[in-house]
């Protein structure tokens, strides 16, 4: 583990796909394990308070920054530990990032990850936020969560019920009991995609629903939407320099939708239904490119909130307050933000 003190390195908009956040404490950098581990353990014994991050790609960190340990997980490593008639059991490494793996499925020929094509961020945060896109969330593939919880100071294997995985949530998320070392994955050995779910992704294909297609088409087709939508990492694109949505999909009951009239809808489990932000954003009066401070709503995507590169935190949340309180006024529905804020609030 190695520290890395030197002013640049301690402003943690370093390490955020926002390039947004203030300095912190001390950041040290974890490649194994037992050195996460060691230092998660280290911190609680001594009341330190500590930030883990992985790809910095879901989280919106104060302008203050935070004043305390940040331990940057760079941990590495995808290995296959068994095959059976039911799929490959591949486990893969907190800190790997995530789109590595992908590629490596589709390499692989291993299916049921190939529509998460392109999304940031490391794999230890996946199950954290169920991460999903494209008709396929990371719940629907995850066999185990390996997890060390500082409560029992033991590493722990989480099944998939006892993550208690919901729509972009899970036992992880707004909790820091636990820290994520590793996920095994339950993918299919097949040199075709999981049934096409998403109506758009379907169109792009030129598929029916419930069709197969290749992985590589699938998986390119997806990267080709992403960055239409600035939805994959680009140094030089700054509608790229977001947290990808930064509002969930309000679920509301159905007697809400029958107040709001011709709203898309999808419907959801207990007499819900899921309405898209994106869409209540932009009919509430907030259209691609709406800036405010150096912070604009992306020109491809508006549920992209964007650094334009003279940003501020602070700014990036007066510009996510005024989004959702006029998505309030119009509609009635309340926003919520999809990533994880810290020394910060909407």
């Amino acid at each position: 583990m190695t520290d890395t003190p030197s002013a640049p390195e301690r402003f943690l908009s370093a390490y955020t796909t926002l390039r947004l956040g203030g300095p912190a404490g001390t950041v040290t950098t974890a490649v194994h394990t037992d050195e996460a581990v060691g230092a998660v353990r280290s911190a609680a014994a001594a009341g330190r308070r500590l930030l883990v991050l992985a790809g910095g790609s879901n989280v919106v960190i104060g302008d203050d920054g935070f004043d305390g340990e940040v331990l940057l997980l760079r941990t590495r490593g995808v290995e296959v530990t068994g095959e059976d008639a039911a799929g490959v059991l591949v486990r893969v490494a907190a800190g790997e990032p995530w789109d590595d793996f992908v590629a490596y499925a589709v390499t692989n020929g291993l299916s049921g990850v190939e529509c998460l094509s392109g999304i940031p961020g490391a794999a230890g945060s996946t199950p954290i936020q169920n991460v999903g896109a494209y008709g396929q969330e990371v719940a629907h593939t995850i066999e185990a969560v390996h997890a060390y919880d500082r409560v029992a100071d033991e590493i722990r294997v989480m099944t998939p019920q006892e993550c208690r995985f919901g729509y972009r949530t899970s036992v992880f998320k707004h909790d820091d009991r636990f820290l994520v070392t590793a996920v095994d994955f339950r993918l299919a050995r097949s040199g075709e995609s999981a049934p096409i779910r998403y109506a758009e992704l379907a169109r792009s294909l030129g598929a029916g629903a419930g069709d197969r297609v290749p992985l590589r088409q699938a998986r390119d087709t997806v990267l080709k939407l992403r960055a239409g939508k600035g939805m994959v990492l680009d140094p030089e694109d700054r509608d790229t320099w977001s947290v990808g949505s930064f509002f969930t999909n309000p679920v509301v009951p159905s007697a809400v939708l029958e107040s709001l009239g011709e709203v898309p809808n999808w419907p959801g489990a207990d007499g819900t239904v899921k309405l898209p932000a994106a869409w209540l954003i932009e009919h509430a009066g907030f259209p691609k490119g709406f800036a405010g401070d150096g912070v604009a709503i992306s020109g491809k995507h508006t549920l992209a909130l964007t650094n334009r590169g003279a940003g501020t935190t602070t700014a990036l949340l007066d510009l996510a307050r005024t989004i959702r309180d006029g998505v309030r006024a119009r509609f009635g529905v309340e926003l919520h933000p999809e990533p994880v804020l810290i020394n910060c609030a909407l």
